[in-house]
């Protein structure tokens, strides 16, 4: 638990001396998440509640966003050291363009793990109430939000990877907190 709070902590400092200002790390009691659908990449429906029972790492990007382009391999590299079917980092582009601008950016900088779906209206945004991207949601296997950051974090450093073992063990997070990481 206080693993998981210190992971938030480190990344809201360093967020606060990157390029990309981040606004606070919103730690807090688990809470649930209103119903958020989506695409996937062919088109076809999916929905939040089909990762339920998974550690989820919900990323909200686009390939016209600098600092989710900055992010998007450390989040690969992150993937790369769980199970799929216990930890899943879901990379839902707001891209406006089809999925295959979507695509190409992934293939050019050569992310490969992610699974990566599509909301051309950005309605995640607006449901999940985040005011901009990247947004990244920490997901319970209950389908529950336990932690949030706003703006771009370093998901393959240990402090990420720690807070993710610590979620996978079932560990939850005490009370609501909020550290402070720069302009926003």
């Amino acid at each position: 638990m206080r693993a998981i709070f210190g992971w938030l902590t480190a990344i809201a400092v360093v967020l606060g001396a990157g390029p990309a200002a981040a606004t606070p790390v919103t730690v807090g009691e688990p809470k649930p998440l209103p119903p958020v659908a989506f695409e996937t990449m062919d088109g076809a429906p999916a929905d939040l509640e089909e990762f339920r029972g998974k550690v989820v790492v919900l990323n909200l990007w686009a390939t016209w966003c600098a600092p989710c382009r900055e992010e998007m391999p450390s989040l690969d590299e992150l993937q790369a050291q769980f199970d799929p079917q216990e930890m899943v980092v879901l990379a839902l582009s707001m891209d406006r363009a089809g999925p295959e601008r979507v695509q190409a950016f992934l293939d050019e900088i050569g992310v490969t793990r992610l699974s990566v779906y599509r909301d051309p209206k950005a309605a995640a945004t607006r449901t999940l109430k985040a005011p901009g991207l990247p947004t990244t949601l920490l997901i319970d296997r209950e389908g529950r939000e336990v932690g949030r950051i706003m703006g771009i974090a370093d998901w393959a450093g240990p402090e990420a990877v720690a807070a993710v073992r610590s979620l996978l063990a079932g560990e939850s997070l005490p009370g609501t907190q909020r550290a402070e990481g720069g302009g926003g």
